[in-house]
């Protein structure tokens, strides 16, 4: 499944590709790290807050992924 998020400070849109069971862990209390470990920090972050990656680099600072 395809989430999309519009960034709420650029307005960009983003997608990010998670499973089903993921996602479901993830609005049944799971963590974004526990629900999706195979995604990256910024794709997580992507879930959360819905902050494309251009505008999470501005913000945090590179990435730290691994």
């Amino acid at each position: 499944m395809i989430l999309t998020n519009n960034c709420p400070f650029c307005g960009r849109e983003s997608e990010v590709a998670v499973t089903m069971e993921g996602w479901s862990k993830y609005v049944n209390g799971f963590s974004v790290q526990t629900a999706f470990p195979k995604l990256s920090a910024t794709e997580r972050e992507i879930i959360i807050s819905g902050i494309c990656p251009k505008c999470q680099e501005s913000i945090f600072g590179g990435d730290d992924d691994e």
